[in-house]
């Protein structure tokens, strides 16, 4: 028996790693396999690729459609055709024409639109597999007749792919905001990837610089487009490689418990010139808290020598912590309005520069956003979202905050 060995990203592994119709824990089969997420995730091309893959394994009918599609060339074609031709054994299987895509074992892809094309839809017959590109631009009537038609072979599944960008479109509503239990659903990012191209890195630098942080945020960041002036630290960010010197105050170090399905946020932050640096994160989902000490100190240098400030909401953790490798860790004092006050204290630098190692610290802070209503008014509440590092910082710098720090050297209010 031979072993074929795929190379995917860690959370696009996941997504694709059971097989087609498999039994979740709660008893049901698998229907959905969703991805959304920036540029250079490498979402549409692991699809294309699994697609690919379990064509070859056993005889399928495809279908690859999107809202929009005038011609083959349009369509998801070409991302097949990427995947197929990058693994030689899947190179030889295929027969890949200008305008159609079919396997020596007749696996078949088919290719459609679904504007102003859903009779067509629905009379296609004996769809094993559905993969939605561009997802969110997919109105609720194509969902409504695609869905009706799709899931009529047994172990059918629909792999919707989108980039955010309304919150509450159709696919944001059925996917992230109320998944089905059938489905499986994962974010994945261009730091996600590290198959990410240098080329693509280059570009991503570049608009980083050149794009206002909405832009940017959704773009790259899988974040919703809104206005800029939601987000918490709007004109505040600034990535860039340093190193702290002499003179420099700190270091002062935070941690943000991640308890599913939230991640834990710890930083080395250091305050110089006006501005707050942050040196250095350790950040993951799913860290057990008898592995929180070596997933912290394996990614910040000594961070077990030095005080880090942690919420106080959870005593037990800081006492099992202070114990089990962190020995200097201590609850962080609150107060009424904390939150909110340490928001306009780190508001009040003049900069909050973030090592480019920092990865998901630099994506919570350009993404943490002010609450909106439905008018469109923006609130002073906060959202419950991308706030795991901000609040690692936060706590990090609660003695300064709460303290009055002179305003000369940590900021002006």
């Amino acid at each position: 028996m031979t072993t074929a060995r795929i190379k995917l990203p860690p959370k696009l592994a996941r997504l694709y790693s059971k097989p087609r119709g498999a039994l979740l824990p709660n008893g049901e089969r698998i229907q959905y396999r969703a991805s959304y997420g920036g540029r250079g995730s490498g979402k549409s091309f692991a699809a294309a690729q699994m697609a690919a893959i379990w064509g070859y394994a056993e005889p399928l009918r495809v279908l690859c459609v999107r809202e929009f599609q005038a011609s083959i060339p349009e369509s998801f074609h070409a991302e097949l055709k990427a995947a197929i031709s990058a693994v030689p054994w899947l190179e030889s299987h295929y027969d890949v024409g200008r305008d159609y895509l079919r396997g020596a074992n007749g696996t078949e892809f088919i290719f459609r639109g679904l504007r102003r094309n859903t009779q067509s839809i629905k009379s296609l017959a004996k769809i094993d597999l559905t993969i939605v590109e561009e997802s969110e631009d997919v109105p609720e009537e194509s969902w409504l007749a695609l869905e009706a038609t799709v899931f009529r072979q047994p172990r059918a599944e629909l792999w919707p792919i989108w980039n955010p960008r309304d919150e509450g479109s159709p696919v944001d509503a059925r996917f992230r905001q109320r998944p089905p239990s059938n489905a499986l659903v994962e974010e994945v990012n261009w730091s996600d990837n590290p198959f990410f191209p240098q080329g693509m890195e280059k570009l991503r630098a570049r608009e980083e610089q050149r794009l206002d942080p909405a832009t940017y945020a959704h773009v790259w960041e899988g974040a919703y487009l809104v206005n800029s002036e939601r987000h918490v630290f709007n004109g505040k960010v600034r990535v860039e490689d340093f190193t702290p010197a002499e003179g420099w105050d700190g270091p002062y170090q935070g941690t943000d418990f991640g308890f599913r399905p939230d991640p834990l946020a710890a930083v080395r932050v250091w305050v110089h010139d006006e501005r707050v640096f942050i040196e250095h994160e350790a950040y993951g989902t799913e860290v057990e808290i008898d592995g929180m000490a070596a997933f912290i100190t394996a990614r910040i240098p000594d961070f077990a020598k030095y005080v880090t400030r942690a919420d106080s909401s959870e005593p037990k953790t800081i006492s099992y912590a202070k114990r089990h490798g962190l020995p200097l860790m201590e609850p962080v004092k609150k107060w009424p309005n904390s939150v909110m006050e340490g928001v306009r204290f780190l508001r009040g630098f003049r900069e909050i520069v973030i090592h480019p190692r920092c990865k998901n610290t630099v994506r919570d802070f350009r993404l943490y956003s002010h609450k909106v209503n439905k008018a469109g008014d923006i609130l002073p509440d906060l959202e419950d979202a991308n706030n795991h590092a901000p609040d690692a910082v936060r706590y990090a710098l609660a003695p300064l905050i709460k303290g009055g720090a002179p305003v000369a050297l940590f900021g002006r209010y």
